[in-house]
């Protein structure tokens, strides 16, 4: 009898050894492979414009390759850093870009990561206290020298780029947005503003004519559930671009009602791209 236990003991032991253990070692010397996931690259060069570093961070669709003939639109994301827009709108490109969403081309996006966006992205103002609140502001007349005359040069001689170029801004980035088709529309083919700043100075880029009639661009304008002062004037912006666009110009309207400022941007971008650039399913 006790020989008998003895022996369904070692059985048990050998079932342990057998089956247990061996698992246990293999999960302990198992080779796991880990490599990074690329969507792009960062790039970093100096502005002389700006009198500062500037990084570009560049999402390239699959497949992308320098040595090929292939020719992509560009579409350049104002608040382009990592920690802000740029993964979450490089994603809705990638998705609207599969051939079953046919929602948007393959497209090269070109993330313009901050430094001082309230610099930036403003033109002067006359507001006292808004001088004081944010004392570097002001410098959006430079930075749009620099979008034209450095970083576009420069993404149209290192990447496989076509003639078409988006814009998209937000916020402050959306009154940039608007500056640039105010005063120079020729810089993009299509502009994408949503939730625009434009209570800056007084609403004063609102009371400005665009420059020439604005001809041959695609435009969307979206806003949130986001006070009367900042929906009113997405509107008004609206309103002036219908009035004074081209009839080969189209002008579009978004009102996200249950969304804010912080969060209307990503359905607004889904949006935009369905509303610009979808292609009818064959």
């Amino acid at each position: 009898m006790i020989r008998m236990h003895l022996f369904k003991t070692v059985n048990i032991f050998y079932l342990l050894f057998t089956v247990l253990l061996p698992k246990s070692f293999i999960a302990q010397n198992r080779t796991i492979s880990k490599t990074p996931i690329i969507i792009g690259e960062s790039v970093t060069f100096h502005s002389k414009i700006l009198d500062e570093d500037r990084t570009l961070n560049i999402y390239l669709p699959e497949g992308y390759s320098a040595d090929s003939t292939k020719v992509y639109p560009a579409i350049y994301l104002l608040d382009g850093s990592m920690n802000e827009d740029f993964v979450h709108i490089s994603g809705l490109v990638q998705f609207g870009s599969f051939s079953w969403i046919n929602m948007v081309p393959e497209s090269i996006v070109i993330g313009i990561s901050n430094i001082d966006r309230k610099r930036d992205f403003t033109y002067p103002t006359t507001i006292e206290q808004d001088k004081k609140d944010f004392p570097t502001t002001g410098a959006s007349e430079k930075f749009i020298s620099f979008i034209e005359t450095e970083l576009q040069p420069y993404i149209e001689a290192q990447y496989k780029i076509n003639n078409t170029s988006t814009i998209i801004g937000q916020s402050l980035g959306g009154l940039l947005a608007t500056e640039i088709l105010f005063k120079k529309p020729e810089l993009f083919d299509n502009y994408i503003i949503v939730s625009p700043s434009l209570w800056w100075d007084n609403e004063s880029l609102l009371e400005l004519t665009p420059k020439a009639h604005i001809s041959e661009k695609k435009i969307f304008v979206a806003v949130g559930k986001e006070g009367d002062i900042m929906e009113k004037n997405a509107k008004d912006l609206y309103e002036t671009l219908k009035t004074d666009k081209k009839d080969n110009t189209q002008v579009y309207f978004s009102f996200f009602e249950e969304l804010d400022h912080g969060d209307t941007l990503h359905l607004a971008i889904y949006d935009a791209f369905n509303t610009l650039f979808r292609k009818e399913k064959e």
